[in-house]
C-alpha cells in the first residue's frame, strides 16, 4: 500500500515531547513551590496551586496526545505496533501520568496521596528519561 509520509505527525510528536518536557519541569517547580509553603507553614498564594493544577491537566492532555500520535503514526508506518522498546516506555509513562493525576485528586482526603503522588512523579523523570532516548532512536528511523 502507498501510504503518505508520517513525517509530519513525527514533527507533532517531537514538538510535543518537548512541550510535555517543559510542563514537567513546571510541574517540578510549582510542586516545589507548593510543598516549600507548606512545610514553612507560609500562607500560599492563590494562585501557585491553580498554575500547577493547570499544568498537570495539560501534561495529561499532552501525554495522551502522544499515545495517539504513536498508536496512529506507527500502524500508519508498520500496520502494527511493537516494534522497540518504546511502546512499553510510552505506556510507562501514560500510565504513571494518569496515576499521578489520580492521587492527586486524592490529596485533601487522603494524606497518604500526597506521598503517592511525589513518588510517582519521580518515577516519572526515569520514565520520560526512558521514552526520550527510545523515541530519539526510533525517529532516526524516519529522518531523511
Amino acid at each position: 500500500m502507498d501510504l503518505p509520509s508520517f513525517i509530519w505527525l513525527w514533527r507533532i510528536a517531537a514538538w510535543s515531547m518537548g512541550l510535555s518536557l517543559a510542563v514537567y519541569l513546571g510541574l517540578l517547580l510549582t510542586g516545589s513551590s507548593v510543598w516549600y509553603v507548606r512545610s514553612h507553614q507560609k500562607s500560599q498564594p492563590g494562585w501557585l496551586r491553580f498554575i500547577h493544577l493547570l499544568l498537570g491537566g495539560a501534561l495529561v492532555a499532552l501525554v495522551l496526545l502522544l499515545l495517539s500520535i504513536g498508536i496512529i503514526g506507527t500502524l500508519g508506518e508498520h500496520g502494527n505496533l511493537g516494534h522497540s522498546w518504546h511502546l512499553g516506555a510510552g505506556l510507562l509513562v501514560v500510565s504513571l501520568v494518569l496515576a499521578s493525576m489520580g492521587a492527586a485528586t486524592q490529596i485533601a482526603s487522603r494524606p497518604w496521596a500526597r506521598s503517592l503522588h511525589v513518588v510517582l512523579n519521580a518515577l516519572l523523570f526515569v520514565a520520560f528519561a526512558a521514552v526520550s532516548y527510545s523515541g530519539w532512536t526510533v525517529v532516526q528511523q524516519y529522518l531523511p
